[in-house]
């Protein structure tokens, strides 16, 4: 393969950056067919209910068929999903195009694969993290790029989202070699597109009783913000008049404050204060947050709140996942990674549902006070595991 980790690095980019673009421009597309707040909160709902069922399929058959044609369908599924965006006439047509990039929306995962057939299990991480960096580089620039392409319309980020997948899998077409070679592929069955099984998973690993209050701290906190990200630029518009590139520049900033947090905070910030320590600090932040963003009487005031909140999650989230991640033996850990993925696509599509109800029904501040109340009831939950464990326990 040639330079594999350079061309999975651009193609995640790449792609994130196409998803970056679009999603915080979602809610002005819906608005465009006067949907609702609560309609805009059932599309981000779609792609993730979609990404739930296709995740598994796509996964599995990249093991039975090898990486490269999954990797290329997900881009050109991408691309066909962002010009159908952008040359959408109805609101039918957006829901497809959601539908569409979720289903398809197994880049990162497949290069994630790809990297563990190309190294050795001592480079694996340095590769890993590449993929890592990409993955947030991506989401950094896309909302800078569609926030200054949306000055011109509506349509042009979406169909420029549509440009960067389809160039993307002509490169992938002539320059990524296949990584998997047919004698270790796998011949396992597909798995069901049963909607069910996600319960299941999370039944499993709600049996595994050190890190059921651990598990309650995931899904609450992960249900505060969940649904924030495609309600936000109906918040912002509604209190602030801002726009689609006010907001698309406003999350390119946000972007940057989780790519800090992640490359140069986390690591020394566990050292020296300790997962448990960062991520009750983590959720008092978040908590806090949530009600400031509600009660902001400016503007202005969102980028210093928002900004220290996505400091705040980029510290509590890794945190989190170690602290359970090490109460859990090596022989159920992966009963443990489908579970989680299951409890934090369950927030994904309950999270904008929440969202966009409250914010019709009750008011715009809503849905950010009921973020504080989650993020206060995960921080309790997790006071509650110390308490129980003691102190050492977080």
């Amino acid at each position: 393969m040639r330079s594999p980790l350079a061309f999975l690095f651009v193609t995640v980019f790449v792609d994130m950056a196409g998803y970056g673009i679009l999603i915080p421009l979602l809610p002005f597309y819906a608005r465009e067919f006067g949907a609702s707040a609560a309609l805009v909160g059932l599309l981000a709902s779609l792609y993730a209910a979609a990404q739930m069922l296709g995740a598994p399929l796509l996964g599995t058959l990249s093991d039975r068929v090898g990486r490269r044609p999954i990797l290329l369908a997900c881009l050109l599924g991408a691309s066909v999903a962002y010009l159908i965006l952008g040359l959408a006439g109805s609101l039918l047509m957006v829901a497809f195009a959601v539908a569409v990039a979720g289903f398809m929306g197994g880049t990162p995962a497949t290069a994630q694969a790809c990297v563990a057939d190309r190294t050795a299990p001592e480079e694996r991480a340095k590769g890993l993290g590449l993929i890592g960096a990409a993955f947030g580089l991506g989401l950094m620039a896309g909302p800078a790029i569609g926030g200054f392409l949306s000055l011109y319309s509506l349509a042009a980020p979406a169909l420029a989202a549509s440009a960067l997948a389809l160039s993307n899998a002509v490169f992938g077409f002539f320059a990524l070699e296949e990584s998997l070679p047919p004698e270790r592929r796998s011949r396992a069955r597909m798995p069901s597109m049963n909607p069910l099984a996600p319960v299941k998973n999370i039944w499993r690993v709600l049996s595994l009783p050190a890190i059921r209050i651990l598990l309650l701290v995931v899904f609450l906190f992960n249900l505060s913000f969940a649904g924030l990200l495609t309600n936000f630029p109906l918040f912002s518009e509604a209190r602030f008049g801002w726009g689609p590139a006010t907001n698309a520049f406003f999350f390119a900033f946000v972007g940057v404050c989780a790519v800090v947090t992640q490359g140069f905070l986390i690591g020394r910030g566990t050292a020296k204060f300790g997962e448990g320590n960062l991520l009750v600090a983590g959720l008092s932040v978040a908590a806090v947050g949530f009600a400031a963003m509600a009660a902001a009487p400016s503007s202005w005031m969102l980028y210093p709140v928002v900004g220290g909140m996505a400091v705040g999650i980029g510290l509590a989230i890794p945190s989190l996942a170690s602290l359970i991640s090490r109460r859990v033996s090596g022989d159920e850990q992966g009963r443990l990674m489908g579970g989680q993925q299951a409890i934090l696509s369950s927030t994904l599509i309950l999270g904008p549902i929440v969202a966009g109800l409250s914010f019709d029904v009750v008011g715009v501040s809503a849905p950010y006070f009921i973020g504080s109340l989650l993020a206060g009831g995960a921080l309790g939950a997790a006071l509650a595991f110390r308490k129980r464990d003691g102190k050492e326990a977080l």
